[in-house]
């Protein structure tokens, strides 16, 4: 048994699993007005005197989403000081390159759809979405630059490199199949993890000096992220409509922790044949069916859930070590939305 494994088997977590449901709404309440004023900056940022660029940008304006990185930047420099003019900027960039990277991935993914609404690829084709996510990028890049916010765009520079890196990796196990449980863990930490933890350097970084704080507030984000994409690849073992195909990873041939567990649980012949089914390119849905009933037989959804709350507990233990204010709650609250969100 890893460690992981004993501390997820043994700890109990009764400020998460309180049976509370929280909204996105009652997280962001502390930061309402901060909001607002990230919204100006975004939408100053996103500003073109191109005639297609501005077209697109009001068409991705529109697109209002969670806002939940923006979100974490404003709550970790609320957390640590106070708001600052670099906290809304550091909001700002943060949106403008997490959206740049969306846009990039829907092209790469030939991903028609986003939020339910039409992809910058399948309005303007390719080429346009390429060019507009090198725009948002080169947005964000002067907005630090201009003023001077270079510890905020090493952090998030850094956590892109990371992403990349990720997904490369992830790429390349995905054509052998011979992902590990190490090998998942530092794909889900590059891929996801790392921007949440910079986005939480960030904000604490906007408001303090204090480095043990923003080291802090980083290591929080490093395990609210882990816990954040293993309850992303626990959906694709669900029953429930979650905005994504059911299976979605499994088709992808993606090996995500639930799979991983199992096969190294299962039996060798029943490891040889699931492993038959998942390289196959195209899955019947009872091709699937098998997959999960596999993952259920050797316990992986379980072992999968008691991880996820292994890190979010991490995350709040760490959480309850800064002065309690409603930015800590909110954050707090957040570990909990994370973990039992339903998409």
């Amino acid at each position: 048994m890893t460690a992981l494994e004993t501390t997820a088997a043994t700890t109990e977590h009764p400020d998460i699993l309180n049976g509370r449901r929280i909204s996105m709404q009652d997280i962001q309440r502390p930061i309402e007005e901060d909001l607002k004023v990230f919204d100006q900056y975004f939408k100053e940022a996103m500003r073109s005197s191109h005639r297609l660029l501005s077209l697109i940008t009001r068409y991705v304006l529109k697109q209002k989403g969670k806002r939940i990185r923006p979100t974490l930047v404003l709550l970790a420099a609320q957390t640590t000081g106070g708001t600052t003019p670099t906290t809304h900027r550091t909001a700002a960039l943060v949106e403008l390159l997490h959206t740049a990277t969306l846009v990039h991935d829907d092209v790469v993914d030939e991903a028609d759809r986003r939020r339910g609404l039409f992809s910058i690829n399948a309005l303007w084709k390719n080429k346009i979405a390429v060019l507009f996510g090198d725009f948002l990028l080169s947005k964000g890049l002067l907005l630090s630059l201009d003023f001077k916010d270079y510890r905020q765009l090493h952090l998030l520079s850094d956590a892109i490199r990371r992403m990349s890196e990720g997904e490369l990796l992830q790429f390349e196990k995905t054509r052998h199949l011979d992902i590990d449980e190490p090998t998942y863990f530092q794909i889900i930490s590059d891929k996801t993890a790392s921007l949440i933890a910079a986005c939480l350097a960030c904000g604490a970084a906007s408001s303090t000096q204090n480095e043990d704080e923003i080291q802090k507030m980083k290591t929080i984000g490093e395990k609210l992220g882990m816990a954040f994409q293993i309850r992303d690849d626990l959906f694709d073992f669900g029953t429930d409509d979650v905005g994504k195909p059911l299976g979605i990873d499994l088709q992808e041939k993606k090996m995500t922790l639930p799979l991983i567990y199992a096969l190294r649980n299962g039996s060798s012949s029943e490891r040889r044949s699931i492993l038959k089914l998942v390289k196959q390119k195209k899955k019947t849905h009872n091709d699937i069916a098998v997959i999960h009933a596999f993952v259920h037989k050797y316990q992986g959804i379980t072992y999968t859930h008691q991880v996820m709350m292994a890190y979010a507990e991490e995350a709040q233990t760490l959480l309850l070590t800064f002065p309690a204010s409603p930015a800590r709650q909110a954050l707090i609250e957040l570990v909990h939305y994370t973990v039992s969100r339903k998409k």
